[in-house]
Parts: C-alpha cells; structure tokens; sequence
C-alpha cells in the first residue's frame, strides 16, 4: 500500500522531493519530533494541488506546515504525510507602487529583508518571526504593534476540494491568532501586500532595534515553538507564568525559560511528552492560581 503511494507521488514530485520515514525533530524549532511517513517539498502551486488530491483520493492524512516555528510533533511521529512549503515554494514580487506578492514558504526574516531593500515600510514588525508567510498570514501572525492584517490586501488560497480561491483582505477574516485559513482548513499560496515608501536607513535601522530587543528580551539561542501561549485578554501570559512561580520549572527535558516565561524550552533532549506535559501542567497551575486559562499557540500534531 505504501510503496504503491510513493509511486504514485512520484508521478507528482521528482524523488529529491519526497522523503520517507522523515524524523520532524529536524523540521520544527523545538527539534522534538518521531517520523512522518512521508515529506514532500513541492516548488509550485500545481504540485501542491496534486498531492493533496492524491492524499484525498486515497484517504492518506495530511498536514501543511512552512518552517515549523509553532509545531510539536509526537513522539510516535505523524502516520500521514507532510507537506512543508518552504524554500522551493518562496518567491518573492515587487513593484515601484509598494505591491509586494509572495508564496508561502518564503521565510519572514527573508521577505523583510527584500521589501526593506525595495525602501518600503510596514513590515518591519515581521522581520524577527520565525515563520514563514504562509504560518503568519494563517495565524494572522503579530510583534511589537504590528500585524499581518494591517499589511495584506489580498491572498490566494487553496481549499479543501481543490480549488484556487481568491481572498481579500476583509475576506481573511484575519483576527487575534486567527483566519478563516485556519477555520476552513484552506492552503495559503502566496499573498499580497501594499506597503508605504520610505526611508531604506531607517527601515533597517528599525529592524536591527527590533531584533536586538528580541535577543535581550526572548530565549533565542534554544530550542523553543516561539511565545507558547496565546496572549489572554486583560493578561499578558509570560507576566501570569512569572507570577505562579513557575520560572524555570521544568519536566524532562522541557522548562519553562528563565528568560521570558512565555517561553517554554526544549532544554535538555526534551520528548513530546515532556513538553506537552509542561504546557498542560503550566496551563493548570495558572489557572488554579489565577483564575485565568492559557490557551496554547503551539500546534499538537500525532497522538499525544
């Protein structure tokens, strides 16, 4: 059965597109993770649309993923198949109007670079997440005052019978860590923004003050899925974390940083299992203490 699957991916994907028994750890941000039985990297709309047909058509599970910065993998892995769009699907558009287009798997960090180059302003927010568009715009993805709705005017998605949707920017129904791609199960192919002229000095200089806070204030040099938790109204949750002593408390291998307790760590070879132990385990003890539930931003991907 599964030899006959890889077959007939390979009718969609050249080989050095499509891996087997792929272990996620190298994959996610948290580097936790068992296999997935298999990994696809498609570089082009039509390649995507096959393989989810396929995977539909013969009842094979499948996840979407781009840089797998807000991602934990189970440690029995994921008995399906991965599409991760990344670097072969990240092409970047820009115009002398301030339109930029790019597909999904381009990298935040990469497009901020590129649009700053071009002299436009109002993405510099994004420069230091570590997504990719596709994860932002899905997330409607946010640091330091901005947010992805406040940039995009249009998106194309693919939804669950196949087809391109066109979507604008009210249509994106984008709110806080939240968009009708998440809802609908839908597929960001590439998306468009409309960004102001500016100053290209100041541009950069604004993103290398941006990311030298991150580097003072967040656990960057570990392994972490980004800020854990989804920021809870009237409540900042790292401040919540803090205040419930649970600075630096730690389960296995995983612990939450000392650093900014809205992060929590793949410390020492932590397993899925400490880690979603941990986030449960932060979740109850703020909340007895508090009254006010955590809800994560990390994705459960596999039996937990």
């Amino acid at each position: 059965m599964e030899d006959l699957f890889y077959q007939k991916l390979l009718q969609i994907l050249p080989e050095n597109q499509i891996k087997q028994k792929e272990r996620m750890e190298n994959h996610t941000t948290l580097h936790i993770g068992g296999s997935a039985d298999y990994l696809v990297t498609p570089a082009g709309t039509e390649e995507i649309r096959e393989v989810t047909r396929l995977c539909n058509q013969e009842g094979m599970p499948f996840y979407v993923m781009g840089n797998g910065s807000n991602l934990l993998v189970s440690d029995a892995g994921y008995h399906g198949l991965i599409i991760k769009l990344g670097e072969e699907y990240s092409s970047v558009l820009t115009k002398e109007d301030g339109t930029v287009t790019a597909q999904a798997g381009v990298l935040l960090s990469k497009l901020a670079n590129v649009i700053a180059k071009q002299s436009l302003t109002g993405f510099e927010f994004a420069s230091g997440i570590p997504g990719t568009l596709g994860g932002a715009v899905t997330m409607n993805a946010g640091a330091y005052g901005g947010e992805m709705k406040q940039c995009l005017t249009a998106a194309k998605v693919l939804n669950q019978d196949g087809k391109v949707l066109p979507l604008t920017n009210d249509e994106l129904e984008l709110g806080y860590r939240t968009s009708i791609l998440q809802r609908e199960g839908y597929i960001l192919l590439e998306a468009e923004m409309k960004l102001d002229h500016g100053n290209q000095q100041e541009i950069f200089a604004r993103m290398q003050e941006l990311n030298r806070q991150r580097r003072e204030k967040q656990p960057l040099e570990q392994y972490s899925a980004g800020s854990t938790f989804k920021r809870p109204e009237g409540y900042y949750a790292g401040k919540l974390i803090s205040d419930a002593g649970l600075r630096g408390y730690q389960i296995g291998g995983a612990a939450v940083s000392e650093k900014h307790c809205g992060f929590l760590i793949n410390k020492e070879n932590a397993s899925a299992k400490d880690f979603a132990t941990l986030i449960h385990e932060v979740v109850r003890i703020v909340n007895e203490k508090f009254g006010v539930t955590l809800e994560p931003e990390v994705r459960f991907l596999g039996d937990f």
